[in-house]
């Protein structure tokens, strides 16, 4: 069945997930990549450019206000980026044939459906959150000496560095818990039926409310390996993004009926 025809607009159940889930999913997306390789690395290329952009526009420019844009981007490219992964898994678990023009067909399709309407959600809590952030610098850090934190790092520190740091971690903490809740299989179930993107994100959040610990752990372990592969200069991504994009549709079909 082609993309553009979904496979129905009925919401599916919320099924109970068990551990065995997660790394089931992760050997189906790990089968995926090997099979289709070129699709993964491509896609993956997007974040890993992206990376090295806002890394030279800090360290080599000094121009901070590049990372503003740059990480905005993300939020509107990522579930586009997204629907790549889950096309080319969609199209082997069918049997489909994988070709560029297909793929990118579907990706490009998207703007005319629900799709959009995550990428705005997302960019909303992304605006949010560095609204909020300044607001948080500003409340433990604005009676401080002014001095340029991207160089003088002992001003973290210090008492209400510290401070500072602790309840970033923890509001930005719950930032990424909620949309996370709100879109792990939210784009997934956009892609394969007809429903409109909020009965998506409701759907996607009571599957995690069902599930706390095993889609808790899921986002935890996304999380960890995203963490570590951007260190060896952002090159991890192009073997971590694959496999948890392929995998994030496997683990969306043994969520929902």
């Amino acid at each position: 069945m082609s993309a553009e025809v979904a496979t129905g607009s009925k919401v599916p159940e919320i099924n109970q997930m068990e551990w065995v889930d997660l790394r089931d999913s992760l050997r189906a997306g790990w089968a995926d990549f090997r099979a289709a390789p070129l699709y993964g690395l491509f896609f993956a290329l997007v974040y890993v450019l992206g990376g090295w952009l806002v890394f030279w526009a800090v360290t080599t420019k000094g121009q901070l206000w590049w990372t503003l844009p740059a990480a905005a981007g993300f939020p509107i490219l990522g579930p586009f980026i997204a629907c790549g992964f889950y096309e080319v898994s969609r199209r082997r678990e069918t049997g489909e044939a994988l070709d560029w023009r297909s793929v990118l067909g579907v990706i490009f399709r998207q703007k005319d459906r629900q799709i959009p309407s995550i990428a705005a959600v997302i960019v909303v809590f992304f605006l949010f959150w560095n609204f909020l952030s300044h607001m948080i610098f500003a409340l433990f850090l604005g009676s401080a000496t002014m001095t340029n934190v991207s160089t003088s790092l002992a001003i973290f520190a210090t008492p209400q560095g510290m401070a500072m740091l602790a309840m970033g971690t923890l509001v930005g903490a719950c930032f990424a818990t909620l949309i996370y809740s709100l879109t792990v299989v939210a784009l997934p179930l956009l892609l394969d039926r007809d429903v409109d993107f909020v009965t998506a994100m409701l759907t996607s959040f009571a599957l995690v409310r069902d599930n706390p610990l095993v889609m808790l752990g899921w986002g935890a372990l996304i999380a960890a390996c995203l963490f570590l592969a951007m260190l060896p200069g952002f090159l991890g991504l192009f073997l971590v993004l694959p496999l948890f994009g392929h995998a994030s549709w496997h683990l969306y079909r043994r969520a929902l009926d």
